[in-house]
């Protein structure tokens, strides 16, 4: 009785999450591209304005990946100073490999579509590393040796922080000459 209740309460959340999804980092992750193509960018980067001491960047590669990391820096005042020179690429290459990793969320969106729970087609699977944990979204939570509403879970969290780190990237295209 009661595996048959969580059954139907995840069959119930899952078309939930498939829909919150499409209105948040799938049309964030295209906002998103779109403001660098028209600016002729590939990386981008910011400070965070809700959390001091933690940034964020994306780099593009158009047509095929976004990838967008958030983080806290031990010396913030590097990565302000390489905000101010408009180095975002060099951000984003600190936050990418000297940040703390406790704060660490690090997205690799196959085809910048937003995070997908599961890939279509050919499509490759979305990950994401939060704190040095790892978290492919490939539809295999048996094979990752989690239940399907850890994985469920595990994919809402990663969204809600990639939505995050998307809006305040587009926010700053948005209001800056950048």
């Amino acid at each position: 009785m009661v595996r048959r209740l969580v059954v139907l309460t995840l069959a119930l959340c899952l078309p939930a999450v498939t829909g919150a999804q499409d209105l948040k980092s799938a049309d964030l992750a295209r906002q998103l591209t779109q403001l660098l193509d028209s600016k002729k960018l590939d990386t981008i980067a910011v400070a965070d304005a809700q959390h001091p001491g933690t940034f964020v960047a994306a780099m593009y590669f158009p047509g095929t990946q976004l990838l967008v990391v958030s983080a806290q820096y031990a010396a913030p005042a590097l990565l302000t100073e390489l905000l101010a020179r408009k180095d975002f690429r060099g951000v984003y290459v600190e936050l990418s490999s000297a940040s703390v990793q406790s704060s660490r969320v690090f997205v690799r969106d196959a085809y910048a579509n937003g995070l997908m729970m599961k890939p279509t087609g050919e499509q490759p699977a979305d990950s994401v590393e939060t704190a040095g944990k790892e978290a492919t979204f490939d539809g295999g939570w048996k094979k990752a040796k989690i239940t399907e509403a850890d994985y469920l879970k595990s994919y809402a969290d990663a969204d809600a922080a990639y939505t995050r780190a998307l809006q305040s990237l587009i926010a700053h295209l948005k209001s800056s000459g950048t």
